[in-house]
């Protein structure tokens, strides 16, 4: 066509890492600890709970109510109601998307426009930058920065924090809302209380909407506590509060979110959501009421799976771990979430010279050769970056342990073959 094709709002946002990564994992047949997803079963509840969906009432391979399945919006609100002590309206404060993905991209389509500035936290999530962008928005980059560590010691996610003062310059009288990860990805931070107090204060001064990703507030290691930010005062009328039942209930291909906030912005999220994707699939959404409902029964009772399961991964975070410092790997011990980063600055100046192009940041390159030479997939962290920092923290890459005991000791083979070859 002579004329233009693409709409302007894609400029700029066409390349995707992932896709580039996953390929080349395939390609060299390399075990893949890059992205974010469990190579294992849900829990036996949640397998039969969409059992039982599948062959039960047949009314479930129809339409539903289009902002959520009722048995669905009814258990997120009684559930998470007590958690964020609030009375949660089913119909009014629960909308139920196409996975906590939809559900950031409902919510910036419904609030952000032309003009408007969205803080964001980096690193950050790669999709929260291109939403903002699409919804006509610009994004304002707040850092975490790494404090000191003891020498012999491994940093920990703990010790990334925000500078009150550099956070409170980005708040302007355009700023419409601040994105918030927490627990985070990549570096596992879960933010404290105090810190949330931070945030929460400056958005209250400044008139700011919150959007908060808690995918994977169940996921807290080492006695660390998930706090929500709509729990603090005054932040339930501010905040929209995503999660997902795919990190949940460790079933990512379900594409079940929702969100969670007061009428008064939900009914902007409604109106995208029956403008665009209108309903969600019917089943998912049953069986994923099924499961709540389970761990209802069990809530806060050792045998709980939202105890038991962050048990499991903190094991498997802790071998992954150990495995990686064996080659000269550093972990970032991170205090939740899927993931950790590691620290390659070793590598970084032992082998400064591996291919690439023309100023492309060194753990993307690092990335590569560790695909194509050690049968290992992880992702740059420079891909969480915005473009003027990425040189800045282009010196770590991330793994995901949420894997199952086959995938740990295929790595572990690897990981001995590498230190095979670091021997003189």
């Amino acid at each position: 066509m002579a004329k233009r094709v693409q709409a302007r709002r894609l400029d700029g946002i066409d390349h995707n890492p992932w896709v580039e990564f996953v390929k080349m994992a395939s390609e060299f047949d390399a075990v893949n600890l890059g992205q974010g997803f469990p190579d294992f079963p849900p829990p036996d509840f949640a397998v039969e709970a969409f059992q039982h969906v599948l062959s039960s009432d047949f009314m479930l391979n129809q339409y539903t109510k289009a902002f959520g399945y009722p048995p669905l919006t009814k258990t997120l609100a009684s559930f998470f109601g007590t958690l964020l002590g609030q009375e949660i309206d089913p119909l009014k404060n629960v909308l139920v998307t196409v996975g906590a993905y939809g559900a950031l991209f409902t919510a910036f389509q419904a609030l952000v426009e032309e003009g408007d500035e969205v803080i964001i936290i980096e690193p950050f999530f790669d999709c929260y930058e291109p939403m903002t962008l699409m919804a006509g928005g610009r994004p304002v980059f707040v850092t975490l920065k790494p404090g000191p560590t003891q020498d012999g010691e491994l940093d920990s996610s703990s010790n990334w924090q925000l500078d009150p003062t550099d956070l409170a310059s980005k708040f302007t009288s355009r700023t419409k809302a601040l994105i918030l990860n927490t627990p985070n990805n990549p570096v596992g931070k879960v933010f404290s209380k105090e810190e949330l107090e931070l945030v929460a204060s400056l958005c209250r001064q400044h008139d700011v909407i919150c959007i908060t990703d808690e995918v994977y507030q169940w996921l807290v290691y080492d006695g660390y506590q998930h706090v929500s930010i709509a729990s603090l005062p005054g932040m339930w009328e501010r905040t929209l509060t995503i999660g997902s039942a795919g990190k949940t209930f460790s079933a990512t291909g379900w594409k079940v979110g929702w969100v969670l906030g007061p009428d008064s912005l939900m009914k902007h999220l409604r109106t995208v959501h029956q403008n665009s994707v209108y309903h969600c699939p019917t089943q998912g959404q049953a069986a994923v009421a099924r499961s709540f409902e389970h761990e209802q029964l069990h809530f806060g009772q050792p045998g709980s799976y939202f105890v038991q399961f962050p048990r499991a991964m903190q094991r498997a975070r802790d071998r992954m771990m150990h495995s990686l410092q064996s080659v000269g790997l550093k972990p970032v011990v991170p205090q939740g979430s899927y993931f950790f980063i590691a620290d390659i600055s070793d590598f970084k100046s032992k082998m400064p010279d591996l291919p690439g192009e023309v100023d492309e940041p060194y753990d993307r390159r690092f990335v590569k050769w560790l695909i194509k030479n050690k049968g290992l997939v992880a992702i740059p962290v420079s891909t969480f970056y915005s473009v003027p920092h990425r040189k800045l923290f282009d010196h770590y890459i991330r793994f995901c342990f949420v894997k199952d005991e086959s995938t740990l000791q295929a790595m572990d083979e690897k990981l001995q073959k590498w230190k095979s070859e670091l021997r003189p």
